[in-house]
Order: structure tokens, then sequence, then C-alpha cells
């Protein structure tokens, strides 16, 4: 079940993303967390009474992104508005003590798509070492792919809510074809020996290739390029949502031309009920300026606040 939102909009500047914080909104501090030998960073905004007193959001950013862009950051100011805690977690890729910035296309690629589960966990269990209670989480882009793969594992009660916000959608042959005109190349050679270097105990190993992810003439290990392409029919976020005990709401951009099938694979997963569907007319991937005040008002009605 698909629901459509055309909200009126209006140009006037005080309708505009407030820049100041709401009466009772902890000003954001940056956290750390140890993990596996890496410090990690998030952003920890809290309403008053702080981790236990409202339910908190864990929010985990897209491709190569980062806990401050402006979907991410814009989010943790709304949804304060209206009385959530927010946890907008930094993912290392790979970096240790990683700064707050786009991954640099010119650093080699050693992260997976996978570690960015490992970290959702150790940051759902430091929220909980901390005294909060209701934690939902909610992921943009790829962050959605990982975040809906991270709350498949949970089970009920464990989590409040999977918000998936525009998440990635895959195929093997769109995938394959996408590389091979993004770069000018066959994905299967490259992947082919990635695959041999990672089975022979070569992980590690360095490879130089015509493209990663969004990355021209890129370095990444073995290890990375395999995380990435090897075949995965999980990395469609549509074959997720329905292994999450949790109640599931995706949120779609009508304008959306970077997950543009989003929509329609949905179609068949979503029953309005413990999988909604909601999508926002006239907004692309990243929600920008007045729509991410319908994807707050979105979040803020699915855990009842």
């Amino acid at each position: 079940m698909v629901t459509l939102r055309n909200r009126m909009k209006t140009a006037s500047i005080a309708a505009a993303l407030v820049t100041f914080l709401a009466p009772g909104i902890t000003p954001a501090e940056v956290v750390n967390l140890n993990h596996d030998g890496v410090l990690l960073n998030a952003n920890l905004e809290t309403v008053d009474g702080g981790l236990g007193a409202a339910p908190t959001v864990l929010i985990t950013h897209g491709t190569l992104a980062h806990a401050g862009m402006e979907i991410i950051a814009g989010l943790q100011e709304l949804l304060g508005e209206r009385g959530m805690n927010t946890l907008a977690i930094n993912l290392s890729l790979g970096i240790n003590d990683r700064e707050m910035s786009m991954y640099e296309c010119t650093t080699r690629h050693t992260h997976r798509h996978g570690d960015a589960m490992t970290e959702i966990g150790a940051w759902y269990d430091w929220l909980k070492a901390e005294g909060a209670g209701d934690i939902a989480v909610l992921g943009h882009s790829r962050g959605g792919n990982q975040t809906a793969r991270f709350a498949a594992t949970r089970g009920d009660g464990d989590i409040t809510a999977a918000i998936l916000i525009a998440p990635m959608t895959w195929s093997e042959d769109y995938a394959s074809k996408s590389y091979a005109k993004s770069y000018g190349t066959p994905l299967e050679p490259l992947l082919a020996k990635a695959e041999e270097l990672v089975a022979g105990g070569k992980g590690a190993e360095v490879m130089q290739v015509p493209g990663f992810i969004y990355c021209k003439d890129a370095e990444a290990t073995a290890d990375a390029f395999v995380g990435y392409y090897r075949p995965d029919a999980d990395f469609d976020t549509p074959t997720v949502v329905g292994r999450i005990k949790a109640p599931v709401l995706v949120i779609a951009g009508g304008a959306d031309t970077v997950v543009a099938d989003l929509v329609p694979k949905m179609q068949g997963v979503a029953d309005g009920e413990r999988i909604k569907l909601e999508v926002i007319d006239g907004a692309d991937h990243f929600f920008l300026d007045l729509y991410l005040e319908d994807v707050a008002d979105l979040v803020s009605e699915q855990l009842g606040k």
C-alpha cells in the first residue's frame, strides 16, 4: 500500500528550516566509541531528560557521506523539535577517527558494505548502555539498506521501528551494466580477480581499478571490492524489509532519480500496516528544504510523537 503526500509548499522564508535550537533541546555533542580498534564518532542531540526520557533515533548516512551532511543534520534538528533524541553516526569507512566530511576518492578503499552493520550494532549497544529506552533505527540511501539489514538481525522488541529514507535498490544485471557504462570496462573480470585474491587469503592486496562506487581510477583492497560488488540479493532493500520484525516505514521521493525503482519494488511488499510506504511528491533523493519537514513529520507519526 502506497501513500502519496503532496503538501502545499510555501516560499515564505519564515517557513524554512530554522537554524536555532528549539527550547528543551541540548546542543549536539560529538561522542566517541572504540570499536575493533577504530575510534568512531557520532553527533548526539538530546531533549530534556536525556536518553531515558524520550525515544531515540539512530541515524546512518549514505554512500561515502558523513553525519554532518545536510539531510542528516537537518533531521537531527527537526526530530529534536518533535521531542526525539537522535544519534547520527559517522561510519568509519575504514578510517580511524574519521572526520565528518565526504570520503576523499583519492583515499584507498579498505571498507566493505557490511562493515556498517557492525558499527550500527556497536552504537545501538552504546545507546542501551547509556540508558536509551525506545530506539528506532533510520538510514538514508545506502545507509537505508545497511539499517534494514541490521534491523533484520534484531528480535521482537529490540527496536521500535526501522525507518528507511530512499533506501538503495539493486539487481545484478543493473549493477553490471552500470559499472560498464560508468567506467568503460566490464565488472566481471575485476570481481573475479578480487574473489581469487580473497579466496587465496590475500584480501588486503590493493587493486588499481577504473572505478569504485563513485570514485574513478581508485585504489581498493580485494576485500573492499568483493564487499561492494559481489552479487548479493540483500543489496536490494525491498528484499530485506519482510524479515524485519519491527514496524517498517519506507519514505520515497516522488522525484528521486537515484533509486527510481524503489516505489514499484515496494508496492508488492508494503501492506500499509507493519510495512508502510510513503511517497513525498516532488522530493528528490535528498529531501532538501521543506521536504525534510515532511520526512520529520512521518517519522514523528511512526514513533507516536
